[in-house]
């Protein structure tokens, strides 16, 4: 609005030039002094001409001025000011000669209007100043063009600068006092298109209302056109914006707002949406793995301007993720932001909390708190972050706050606390139990997705404490009905690299988790080491071997539970081993059954043979003998001769004689492991 103020006074001071201009002729050097004087008590401001002037007849009266400055005298500074390359006037001299003189066409070359920013309002801000008032001594003006324009905004000692450049703008003005504004700019970095319809008051007054119908296209941030109707009265230095309605898309909205441009702006803004959608850029493909950004972050310019904002909304679309309702409150003051949202519907969940953005110093600084209750997680992650991987009711509780001045130093110096639960769903492309069967096989590289697979999950939870961008938790729990993981790790936040230790379990029975026995361990820990998107996953053998004495009861319970009695399934195992294993008498296991899959545990057999490749790769290579002989740790006394033939007839599953059975291929395996 300061910038109307200007141009309606360059208009004012050029339409008096150009009376003086007709009266005595080419001006020379002593005839600035009384064009200036004539502008300032015309309009309130000092016009300055430091190039040529020149008059032409043919085929109309045109008057050409060149290197035109406009500034308020008050302005001791001398940065708000207007500059003009040139202005050129088209008129029929009949008009002239007639006392009114009517300008066919005006163009203004070159304009820049150079704007002071503030970091805090003046202390007479809020005093009514006197309404400019142009006397143009009963010229008119049929149409305005604008060539190349510029708003500059500065400030010196913050080094601070922003400009709205390029614009081309045409102005026509109707036997109705009607005006017709369009054309075109850019923001900053984005491209804008305009077209403004004002209605002109047909009598003079002191505060005009204008209606006012806009539209405004800025494909870089609107996702559509933005169009609309508002009433606007310039009441001293504040401009009114009432009886706001228009469409933004395919959504309506209504509200008002209004800007104190006395010094520092003041905007008010409170719209109501029916449906409001804010795009989000997208993430190319094959992205996922890239480091974050070290591109500068610059939020310098919330330090030049004061705001109270209200956003409401029967329906919010941010990206692709769908929010109803929205209510959402900001202040903008001296450079802090506060914006906060209570009781924010998110598919058939609440979300509220509050972000705080500081931007008053050289690395802008942030402080979130959120929680999140019931909401389905998969729509919500997928529209936001494009996060696809989890399904399922999520609740979460985050406590954040960081500084930094792009992507990665905001990630490195993040502080807080999380907390995460997913609960009836699923993990979406990878099959947890499948990889934990492969990891007797080999190290595996990345989480081995699949479109057709997954792993249904009753509970995915985990709290992580965050300091200087390193996220650990302690509590990493994982229970679906074939599987159960336990763990603790690191997710370092800045490098996208993660190292997690976990305990898979592998439950025995489709019945899952509800059974009242226990599920069988892998035995061995797994390590989870590299980037997000492509860990390395495998046996920590090292850490098995820390504490020797309970992986070995651990192992030894395994072989009950997977091997079965006296060891059945090993023999081939052993036997490949050279540890002296054999088949049971008669071909079939040491439980007299020719077929191990009819065993009381259906999985024994191709589990036992993916731990035996798991010894024979990882743990065996000290193995040279193939009987016992070494020193047994919490292990009983085992005879040297083979437990007698089973009966013919199976035994009871719940036979404790069975059940209490040892097995001494196991114990041989179990004392080559570990130099017992």
């Amino acid at each position: 609005m300061r910038a109307v103020k200007f141009a309606g006074a360059a208009i004012a001071a050029v339409i008096i030039v150009i009376g003086l201009l007709l009266v005595v002729g080419i001006p020379s050097g002593f005839l600035t002094t009384t064009i200036a004087s004539r502008v300032e008590s015309a309009t309130g401001y000092r016009l300055s001409i430091d190039g040529t002037t020149k008059i032409s007849l043919w085929p109309t009266l045109n008057v050409t001025l060149n290197d035109l400055t406009l500034q308020d005298p008050k302005d001791r500074s001398g940065i708000t000011r207007l500059t003009v390359d040139s202005v050129q006037a088209d008129m029929s001299l009949s008009s002239v000669w007639s006392g009114s003189p009517k300008i066919s066409e005006l163009v203004v070359t070159h304009p820049v209007l150079h704007q002071q920013l503030l970091r805090e309002r003046l202390p007479n801000a809020g005093t009514a100043s006197k309404p400019l008032a142009l006397d143009t001594g009963g010229a008119t003006i049929d149409r305005v063009k604008v060539v190349d324009g510029e708003v500059a905004f500065a400030r010196v000692r913050d080094r601070v600068e922003g400009r709205i450049s390029a614009i081309n703008a045409d102005a026509v003005v109707g036997r109705d006092r009607k005006v017709d504004i369009a054309g075109t700019a850019r923001v900053g970095d984005h491209p804008t298109k305009f077209d403004i319809k004002a209605s002109t008051p047909a009598t003079p007054a002191d505060r005009p209302t204008i209606p006012v119908d806009f539209a405004i296209d800025m494909p870089d941030v609107l996702k559509s056109q933005l169009a609309g109707h508002a009433e606007m009265r310039l009441s001293g230095d504040v401009v009114m914006i009432n009886g706001v309605n228009g469409r933004l898309g395919d959504g309506a909205f209504n509200g008002w707002a209004s800007v104190d441009i006395a010094s520092k702006p003041l905007v008010k803004v409170d719209l109501d949406f029916q449906r409001l959608v804010i795009p989000v850029a997208k993430s190319p493909e094959g992205t996922s793995g890239q480091p974050w950004s070290n591109a500068p972050i610059d939020v310098s310019g919330l330090n030049y301007v004061d705001a109270q904002i209200r956003i409401s909304a029967n329906e919010a679309v941010i990206g692709d993720a769908r929010l109803a309702p929205l209510a959402l409150d900001a202040k903008l003051a001296g450079g802090v932001l506060k914006a906060g949202t209570a009781n924010l519907g998110a598919y058939d969940g609440q979300v509220s909390g509050e972000v705080i953005l500081d931007a008053t110093t050289g690395a802008p600084s942030f402080a979130m708190h959120s929680d999140l209750v019931g909401v389905r997680a998969l729509p919500l992650l997928q529209g936001l972050a494009e996060f696809d991987r989890i399904n399922g009711k999520l609740q979460a509780k985050l406590a954040l706050r960081s500084a930094g001045t792009s992507q990665r130093a905001l990630m490195a110096n993040m502080q807080g606390t999380a907390f995460v639960n997913f609960q009836d769903g699923a993990i979406r492309g990878i099959n947890i139990a499948q990889m934990i069967r492969s990891l007797t096989s080999g190290t595996l590289s990345g989480w081995q997705d699949s479109e057709a697979q997954s792993t249904d999950l009753s509970q995915l939870s985990a709290s992580f404490r965050i300091d200087k961008g390193q996220a650990v938790t302690t509590d990493l729990n994982l229970i679906g009905p074939l599987v159960r993981v336990t763990g603790a790790g690191t997710i370092a936040l800045d490098t996208k690299m993660m190292g997690f230790r976990v305990e898979p379990k592998l439950v025995m029975t489709t019945e899952g988790q509800g059974r009242a026995s226990e599920p069988v361990g892998f035995g061995i820990p797994v390590m989870i080491q590299g980037s997000w998107s492509q860990p390395r996953i495998y046996p920590d053998m090292a850490g098995m071997l820390d504490n020797p004495d309970a992986a070995y009861a651990k192992l030894r319970e395994m072989g009950k539970g997977l091997f079965g009695p006296d060891g059945a399934g090993l023999g081939n195992i052993l036997g490949s081993l050279g540890l002296g294993g054999t088949a049971a008498p008669g071909g079939g296991n040491a439980a007299g059954n020719a077929n191990p899959q009819t065993q009381n545990n259906p999985l024994g057999g191709p589990l036992g043979e993916a731990i035996g490749n798991l010894i024979q790769q990882g743990l065996s290579s000290g193995a040279g003998t193939s009987t016992g002989t070494g020193r047994s740790r919490g292990l009983p006394a085992t005879p040297s001769t083979p437990a007698p033939q089973a009966s013919p007839a199976p035994p009871a599953q719940d036979d404790p004689a069975v059940a209490q059975q040892d097995s001494q291929p196991m114990n041989d395996v179990l004392r080559q492991l570990f130099n017992r």
